[in-house]
């Protein structure tokens, strides 16, 4: 599923697309289920002639304002992409919405059909219940270690929670917690200031490493991810996710793979010592 960076690097590719204040006109629903709870009609009906006027991310959404302060919110699920095509080009059997512009289309095309789309007046229901962004200003150390100290959870499920940091999933977790030397099975509420610090920290630079890779793509398959024609390189830079049997690239011990909350978790079992 795509995650933070993943989805960031979309929403930056849509930026510079040139859509932005261009009205929509036409709309085309093969699975209405993408756009549930609304119909083919409805939804079409309250975006022609609209225009987008922002694109920008929240946690793992895709936040596309339009122009009359409606907010379309896209979650990618597991094999969702956009993608920007000539007009009138026949429709794959995967295209599950196209937005018909001028002299193009922006489509998204989902093979697995898990992707959502909700347009609503108010984020506040969905926004609502998602944790801080890791890179929001107003989370320092001190923050985040109060975090962490309210919960006696295991650090591999607490940061997966999206309720508790938003825009997380299962790789940048598992190479985070590496960065900042930390057992997933640790619990929130041992860590030190120190060490609550170390993994903000290590969330960030890995989350920023990313990005400038345009997100990691783990495959070239249709069902892999994906923007603007391009993977995402940043599988090479990979220290420990699905590096099971590989070397531990600081201290050459053996990646091992474990099951931590019920999520494939990977680790340095040298680097990574659970005490």
């Amino acid at each position: 599923m795509p995650e933070l960076p993943e989805v960031e690097t979309i929403c930056q590719d849509l930026r510079t697309c040139g859509l932005i204040g261009e009205p929509i006109r036409g709309i085309v629903v093969t699975w209405e289920k993408t756009i549930t709870p609304l119909s083919a009609e409805e939804f079409s009906g309250r975006l022609v002639g609209r225009a987008i006027a922002r694109i920008d991310r929240r946690a793992k959404y895709i936040h596309f304002t339009l122009d009359d302060g409606q907010n379309l919110l896209v979650h990618l699920r597991m094999t969702g992409a956009f993608s920007i095509r000539e007009s009138r080009c026949a429709m794959d059997s995967h295209d599950r919405v196209a937005f018909i512009y001028a002299d193009r289309e922006l489509v998204f095309h989902d093979t697995r059909k898990f992707g959502r789309m909700t347009l609503c007046t108010n984020t506040c229901g969905i926004f609502g219940r998602l944790g801080p962004e890791p890179f929001d200003p107003t989370l320092d150390a001190e923050v985040f270690h109060q975090k962490l100290m309210s919960h006696r959870r295991m650090l591999k499920p607490l940061l997966l929670d999206q309720g508790f940091i938003a825009g997380l999933g299962n790789i940048y977790v598992d190479e985070s917690l590496f960065a900042a030397r930390l057992h997933p099975c640790a619990h929130a509420d041992e860590l030190t200031p120190a060490q609550a610090s170390n993994l903000l920290m290590a969330i960030r630079l890995v989350l920023r490493e990313s990005i400038e890779n345009r997100g990691t793509s783990l495959g070239e398959g249709d069902g892999n991810f994906h923007s603007d024609g391009r993977y995402g390189s940043n599988a090479t830079r990979l220290k420990v996710f699905q590096r099971t049997g590989s070397t531990c690239p600081r201290c050459s011990a053996i990646i091992e793979r474990r099951v931590v909350g019920q999520r494939a978790t990977h680790l340095c079992p040298r680097c990574q010592v659970l005490s």
